[in-house]
């Protein structure tokens, strides 16, 4: 995958904490980035790839879609920025949306491309 076709995101960004690996798919990352178009505000990625050896992965029976390459964790406060991000991520087809704004918790909006469609909290 070539991240220079990438204007709004870094490799950087989407890189395993724990290995430093970064194995994202190039359809996912289409997407992502036709959502940004459409968001029209920066969007600050807080997980990108998990290896199968990420603590939170390891922990798991089987691995999520974090390690397949097709899942990010973008930062959004609560209020509209939240909303209209997951609106938006419905209306470019993302299937897994889990949202996370609890008072005192890292806040954030998960986005995947699952095989069937689900929702959470978190």
């Amino acid at each position: 995958m070539n991240w220079n076709d990438y204007e709004y995101f870094t490799e950087e960004e989407f890189r395993c904490s724990a290995t430093d690996r970064c194995v994202m798919e190039k359809y996912f990352m289409d997407r992502l980035t036709m959502l940004r178009i459409d968001y029209d505000r920066p969007m600050v990625i807080s997980s990108g790839y998990r290896d199968h050896t990420h603590p939170v992965e390891a922990n798991k029976l089987k691995g999520g879609s974090h390690t397949e390459g097709i899942a990010c964790d973008v930062r959004c406060n609560a209020g509209i920025d939240s909303y209209d991000l997951v609106q938006l991520a419905f209306k470019h087809n993302f299937s897994g949306v889990g949202v996370c704004q609890k008072e005192g918790k890292s806040r954030f909006i998960h986005l995947d491309l699952r095989p069937r469609v689900a929702i959470w909290s978190y």
